[in-house]
């Protein structure tokens, strides 16, 4: 597996990330073993997940995904140094806010290596903006964790341009590392708020990007083709605002392309991604073998420059 480097992180990875959001959500641990298993064994090698993982469910508070992936950590005889383990801190863990303050990572990140029964985290990233919290405080505080060995590199999620580059600003006053990845979300729908300032900025700082949401919440396996579709599926709310002119038009844009090639839709979209000069790897979930066989082979998909215009035409 050619592996892509992250940045200036140090981190080098697989061209596709493994979406830990359904480890003990709609993936139970067996199945999230078995999943790990492969894809660790097609070659890839980076896992990403948050803390807040999955709070969202009922009954569940949190942490569930982390422990699973430290688990399977544990009895995969997997050599550490060949997994790249990506998670987040600043979600709500219970404190009633967004928290990317000092005192919280500092609790935070021992959490999440307890339940990652491992001494590092490969990426450490700011989940979500604090408006309350001065971005110094927040650098300082990764800073320190780098130093101190619980985390190799750190970087953000969800920041627009002009807050990354404030983000920048503020590390250079201080003589502090800046953030070195980033995690927006990106797909062949949902495309405005990265393309253009944000890509930009990522492309000319060097950051490693990661895009979340990369098969926009399903719609991009082009198994949802009307509301009904969705209904009784987990993110079965989501589906039906992707259901309009563009969201069609994408879909016929991935059937003929699909018809060309003889790949998946979600194969495609990903592979867009992935030809995508300011991405390093998108993350992508998959709840069976079946599903992860499909998304593995993005990897090994290259589009053509017509097929390209055709996808880009159709997601504008």
């Amino acid at each position: 597996m050619q592996l892509r480097p992250l940045g200036k992180t140090g981190l080098s990875i697989a061209p596709l990330v493994f979406g830990g959001n359904v480890f003990g959500w709609t993936a139970d641990e067996k199945t999230s073993f078995d999943l790990l298993d492969a894809f660790a064994g097609a070659g890839f090698n980076a896992i990403d997940t948050a803390d807040v993982y999955s709070r969202w469910a009922p009954g569940h508070e949190g942490g569930e995904s982390e422990a699973i992936i430290g688990k399977w950590l544990k009895r995969s005889g997997i050599s550490r140094d060949k997994v790249v383990i990506v998670t987040k801190v600043g979600s709500d863990m219970g404190q009633g806010r967004t928290d990317l303050r000092r005192e919280w990572i500092v609790e935070a990140v021992e959490n999440s290596l307890k339940r990652l029964q491992t001494d590092h985290i490969d990426l450490y990233l700011s989940h979500w903006p604090d408006a309350e919290t001065p971005y110094e405080e927040t650098l300082e505080a990764h800073a320190d964790l780098v130093k101190a060995g619980k985390v190799r590199a750190f970087g953000a999620s969800n920041l627009d341009a002009g807050q990354l580059r404030a983000s920048f600003e503020a590390a250079d006053r201080a003589g502090l590392p800046r953030y070195g990845a980033l995690q927006p979300e990106y797909n062949l729908y949902d495309r405005a708020a990265f393309e253009g300032p944000l890509a930009e900025l990522c492309l000319e700082e060097g950051l490693g990007v990661i895009t979340y949401f990369s098969l926009a919440k399903g719609f991009l396996t082009g198994k949802y083709r009307a509301a009904a579709d969705a209904e009784g599926k987990a993110r079965g709310g989501d589906i039906p605002a992707y259901l309009d002119d563009k969201g069609l038009r994408v879909l016929a844009a991935l059937d003929a392309v699909s018809a060309q090639t003889g790949a998946k839709p979600a194969e495609i979209a990903l592979a867009w991604l992935m030809a995508k000069p300011a991405v390093t790897a998108p993350i992508a979930s998959a709840t069976s073998l079946a599903q992860l066989d499909s998304l593995v082979k993005a990897a090994t998909l290259k589009l053509d420059a017509g097929q390209m215009a055709m996808l880009d035409e159709a997601g504008a």
